[in-house]
């Protein structure tokens, strides 16, 4: 048996999984990310979609110094339930 890698584009992914399937008696996939991650095409979307979402302006992302001043503010409120 001889392994190979392969780069698919994305809208060809599902006519190459077809034709594993209908050949799976002499190919077998294996996605590296899936062993090392079994979540990480979930995450992968998820990323994308938040990308799109603050590309076109339906999320706003906040700015670094905001982001710190507000975990500073929350650490702040934890020392003093202490």
């Amino acid at each position: 048996m001889q392994t190979l890698s392969v780069q698919i584009q994305d809208n060809y992914i599902p006519t190459f999984l077809e034709y594993v399937n209908k050949n799976k008696t002499y190919i077998t996939i294996e996605d590296k990310n899936l062993k090392l991650d079994p979540y990480f095409y979930d995450r992968q979307k998820k990323l994308q979609q938040i990308k799109k979402d603050i590309d076109s302006g339906k999320t706003q992302m906040i700015d670094d110094k905001t982001f710190w001043d507000d975990i500073d503010s929350f650490l702040d409120t934890l020392e003093k339930w202490k």
